[in-house]
């Protein structure tokens, strides 16, 4: 696809994010990574890696997706939100970009393969913002059965998400909060068009788990958490892999304090109430297990992000034969 259309007065129309923003020549769009160049839209950070690292999938956290597996992990600079409390805030608020080193998609592969990774995660960042490359690597990496995954704040444009199906193999959307006002406020985006998104990627097939940080005062009401609870049900389904995450202060939001144990449990208990059937406390410690959804057999046990016991057979459970809900590997 092309990542830009034409627009009024010799401007063009960036496609990678829900912004659409509407470039003269010469101009950056909100992530400050891409940029009107001759006619064109260029991802200036096509290539130029600023985070590396190898990582188990269960840090995404995606917790039904290639458990105990290894992820190549990388992002790039730039961001289209400006959360206050961003834990890579070095590199998504960052708009100098390190041209020094340049990095081809098959590079990315060789050393996905050479360190035995099963798939390759684009995060850090906002992946949206540099899909270009994400997808020369995703591409890539189809070749050698590496799959792809996504961890992103959900604000991308609906040509991308219906040009990653069958590309990108899984996504960790986080669903910040469910306060309009504060998603205009003080993250970026549209929560209207991130509930959106997240049923087209459902709807394409992408396999999604999502993520809420539960920052106090500001997402963390009893009537907050049970609106999001009610979405995910009622618009995802039960089975869908809902993380609760507790904060720490960060970045320009320093003065809150972290999330209470008994808060976090709060959200748990509230979605379990309402028929959630895989709810994960993350940031804490705490246990982190998957239990079959039928007969309550422990399937996985972890501890942070380290898989402790496996004990699904096949995708399923032992004692009851239940398919567990999400991608599995041969054991």
């Amino acid at each position: 696809m092309n990542y830009y259309e034409s627009s009024r007065k010799s401007k063009l129309k960036c496609l990678l994010c829900s912004y659409y923003c509407d470039l003269k020549d010469g101009q950056i769009g909100i992530c400050g990574v891409n940029k009107h160049i001759d006619d064109k839209i260029k991802c200036l950070v096509y290539g130029h890696i600023s985070a590396f690292n190898i990582d188990p999938i269960e840090k995404k956290p995606l917790y039904h997706f290639l458990p105990k597996s290894k992820s190549l992990s990388l992002g790039t600079v730039g961001c289209n939100f400006h959360c206050n409390f961003c834990q890579n805030y070095g590199i998504s608020q960052e708009k100098k970009i390190d041209k020094s080193n340049y990095i081809s998609p098959s590079d990315v592969v060789m050393i996905a393969r050479q360190k035995a990774c099963e798939s390759i995660s684009y995060t850090y960042n906002e992946p949206t913002i540099f899909y270009p490359f994400a997808k020369g690597i995703a591409l890539e990496a189809k070749k050698y059965n590496i799959k792809s995954v996504f961890v992103s704040n959900g604000f991308e444009s609906k040509e991308v998400i219906d040009d990653m199906k069958g590309i990108i193999d899984a996504i960790n959307v986080d669903l910040k909060s469910f306060d309009e006002n504060y998603y205009k406020k003080s993250l970026g985006g549209n929560l209207n068009q991130i509930l959106e998104n997240l049923i087209l990627l459902k709807t394409n097939g992408i396999y999604t788990e999502i993520t809420t940080l539960l920052v106090p005062t500001k997402n963390d009401s009893k009537e907050e958490i049970t609106n999001i609870v009610k979405f995910i049900k009622n618009n995802l389904g039960e089975n869908t892999v809902w993380h609760i995450s507790a904060f720490h202060p960060d970045y320009k939001e320093l003065n809150l304090p972290r999330t209470s144990f008994e808060k976090l449990k709060e959200a748990y208990e509230i979605a379990k109430e309402y028929g959630l059937k895989y709810v994960y406390i993350g940031n804490i410690g705490y246990e982190n297990n998957t239990y079959c959804s039928n007969c309550n057999e422990l399937l996985i046990s972890r501890e942070f992000f380290d898989v402790k016991q496996y004990n699904l057979k096949n995708g399923a459970c032992p004692k009851c034969k239940k398919k567990l809900e999400g991608v599995f590997n041969g054991y």
